[in-house]
């Protein structure tokens, strides 16, 4: 029901900003959680930040609360990603993933996201 498509990654200095854009496709979304997840090279899949199409709760790692917000266009079917004051180590592809509200699995859990991306690149570095 749900097909994202991420935009917006690109090269940005220590400090500097960037939005990404996931762009879901689909008939409805109001029963969906959409979620943001990053992979560094050589490193695991780690969450970065959620949101509840309806009613509008968010969840955020401990790594980027406070610097990144995520948000919904609801008229324009997209989730956005803004990330401020970044820094080398936010360096990562940057996933969109979508999955049916749940109560069981934890927002942060990347298993139990059905829909995925294909991923946007984010390089930060002097």
């Amino acid at each position: 029901q749900v097909q994202p498509e991420e935009s917006g990654g690109g090269l940005v200095q220590p400090g500097g900003s960037l939005r990404l854009s996931c762009v879901t496709s689909g008939r409805t979304h109001r029963n969906y959680e959409v979620a943001w997840f990053r992979q560094g090279s050589g490193k695991e899949r780690e969450f970065v930040a959620a949101i509840r199409w309806a009613g509008g709760s968010t969840w955020y790692a401990d790594l980027v609360r406070g610097r990144f917000t995520i948000s919904v266009d609801n008229a324009k079917n997209t989730v956005y990603l803004q990330m401020n004051s970044l820094k080398p180590e936010d360096t990562a592809a940057y996933y969109c993933a979508a999955r049916p509200r749940q109560v069981i699995n934890t927002i942060s859990s990347s298993s139990s996201y059905i829909y995925w991306g294909q991923g946007t690149q984010v390089i930060v570095s002097s």
